[in-house]
């Protein structure tokens, strides 16, 4: 039973009559529709998206993240399309960069953690708000509520708020407080990955994710972060690939091993511990379906009706559209979802589009916010959201050897590594951070040689040591745990960039993303997190190294990676 009075859609009698005549007016082809998010790849500019949405009536739509000004077309033609407004989801981490490739990044949930304020992770909120629904986008797939336990995670490291249930619960409602204050439209919100990530070291898009936390633990910290946010009327929950024995087990003790599913798939998880328990009334999101925690849980035919019938009321992305489409309706009419599972589903829908007023504005033709409403991307006032943050949450985590302040003056030439991840993905990683690098150290004053190729041989020690006057290693490493845990890739077998001169000349070490670099390079005297690869991060790590400003963030345990050598 759906209260569409109560939270988090607070509909009135007039709210409500919309939801229900919508759907009393749907054809069967139209109610299934609904269930679907689509994502767009490519040319959001090409005609075919449109007919996308009128032949397969989806519910919601994801994209490919491009400039803002061929998202925000690409949306307003999506929501001319469509009979029933649309959905509109951008996953905003960090800021508005995570809805358009020009909006601003403020900060992660790990820069956040590490400047310790909750300005930061408002302002993250506030202009992610700002800026996508500057855009056209209504809902927001952020932040993740999950809790950093397994340092050797990297699907959550940089995502995540802390290390415990009070940091992540203070730091998130921070920014929903600012999502909820962005001013410019209402933006539906959303926390994930249900039941929750941090506790082991695998990807759920490789292998199917596991919390083994028993129930009581679970419940004073996962579930302590969940009901909080549900008591405060939190509209919508992504529930991840991720499966919880122990819990599903004492909920239902009469499931196998071989009965046990991810949250997406686990009525228990779903039903009796989420709706029941934690008192859930929203909607509830599939993680993406194409991830093998989903996949290599059954056969697709069986999957895709099959987590509406377990609990989900939105099912994130197809595969072949056609045929996933057909699965969905099959199960309908094969009994797996019944008249009462859709009717439920399609009023959280509904529901969620009349909460956020997208029928009042189809209605009065302002689903899309004025053009004009594109100059807050990136606007000054953002920009400089996003230096105070940059300023409060760069950590210098290790100075052993006391080697900082370095400057132009006392260090003046400079041997650069650049370290980064495999070149493309689903994270993106790319090199292009390597230029901003060399532009800010150049701008500082510092003579740069960059370190390029696979070259093994390091050559004359002394010559070396004559040449320069201190090494900078800078690792953007991006991409997803294809390993148990994604670590830095040397070019090649004792490469000459393996830090090897760490002992023969001054070697500081930055890291512009993960937080866990220690298990790689243990031996460096003088270890910072950045938290960003934004030029503003860059200019500001080097400012700090220079002694030109103090380093204000803090870290956490984690940081070590359980290895002594690392605190020497």
């Amino acid at each position: 039973m759906v209260d569409l009075k109560a939270k988090p859609f607070y509909l009135n009698d007039e709210d409500i009559k919309w939801v229900k005549d919508t759907i009393s007016e749907m054809s069967l082809e139209e109610k299934i529709g609904q269930l679907f998010i689509t994502r767009i790849h490519g040319d959001l500019a090409d005609p075919e998206n449109a007919e996308i949405v009128k032949k397969y009536h989806v519910g919601g739509i994801r994209y490919a993240s491009k400039g803002s000004n061929q998202v925000y077309n690409f949306i307003k033609d999506m929501q001319a399309a469509s009979k029933i407004p649309l959905l509109a989801a951008a996953n905003c981490d960090n800021g508005g960069d995570g809805a358009a490739t020009d909006g601003t990044f403020i900060a992660s949930g790990a820069m956040t953690e590490a400047s310790e304020s909750e300005e930061v992770a408002y302002n993250a909120g506030l202009v992610s708000g700002r800026e996508e629904a500057a855009l056209g986008v209504n809902w927001n797939f952020d932040p993740s509520v999950d809790i950093l336990y397994n340092w050797r995670n990297t699907i959550v490291n940089t995502r995540a708020y802390g290390n415990t249930p009070e940091k992540v619960i203070k730091y998130t409602s921070a920014y929903l407080e600012g999502l909820k204050d962005s001013e410019v439209a209402e933006i539906a919100t959303c926390v994930k990955h249900f039941p929750g990530d941090g506790v082991e070291e695998r990807d759920q898009h490789l292998v199917l994710g596991i919390n083994d936390f028993g129930p009581e633990k679970w419940d004073q910290t996962f579930g302590k972060v969940y009901k909080h946010h549900i008591d405060n009327g939190l509209m919508s929950i992504m529930a991840g690939h991720i499966a919880m024995p122990e819990y599903s087990k004492k909920l239902n003790p009469e499931l196998t091993e071989q009965e046990i599913m991810p949250a997406t798939l686990a009525p228990e998880l779903l039903n009796d511990l989420l709706r029941d328990k934690l008192g859930f009334n929203g909607l509830v999101v599939t993680d993406a379906s194409h991830m093998l925690g989903m996949t290599a849980a059954m056969p697709r035919k069986d999957y895709v009706p099959g987590a509406i019938a377990a609990g989900c009321d939105m099912f994130l992305f197809f595969n072949d559209k056609e045929e996933d489409f057909q699965f969905m309706l099959d199960g309908y009419k094969n009994g797996v979802i019944t008249d009462q599972r859709l009717n439920e589903a399609l009023e959280r829908i509904l529901g969620l589009k009349a909460a956020i007023n997208l029928h009042q504005k189809a209605e009065s033709d302002e689903l899309m916010p004025a053009e004009e409403k594109l100059d807050l991307i990136g606007q000054d006032e953002h920009h400089q959201m996003a230096a105070d943050a940059a300023d409060k949450g760069i950590t210098l985590v290790k100075d052993s050897l006391d080697q900082l302040p370095i400057t132009p003056e006392t260090h003046p030439r400079i041997k650069l590594y650049y370290l980064y991840g495999e070149l493309g993905g689903i994270y993106n990683s790319d090199t292009s951070s390597r230029d901003r690098v060399v532009e800010e150290l150049e701008k500082a004053g510092f003579e740069v040689d960059l370190n390029e190729g696979e070259a093994r041989e390091k050559g004359k020690i002394m010559e070396y040591r004559d040449k320069y006057d201190a090494a900078f290693v800078f690792a953007d490493v991006r991409g997803y745990a294809q390993q148990n845990n994604y670590r830095i890739k040397w070019k090649a077998p004792m490469a000459n960039e393996v830090p090897w001169y760490a002992a023969e000349i001054p070697t500081v070490f930055v890291s512009l993303n993960y937080t866990n670099h220690f298990i790689d390079v243990p031996m460096v005297k003088t270890f910072i997190n950045a938290h960003g690869n934004t030029s503003e991060v860059i200019r500001q790590t080097i400012e700090k190294i220079m002694g030109k400003s103090k380093f204000k963030g803090s870290y956490n345990e984690n940081v070590w990676c359980d290895i002594w050598e690392a605190k020497r």
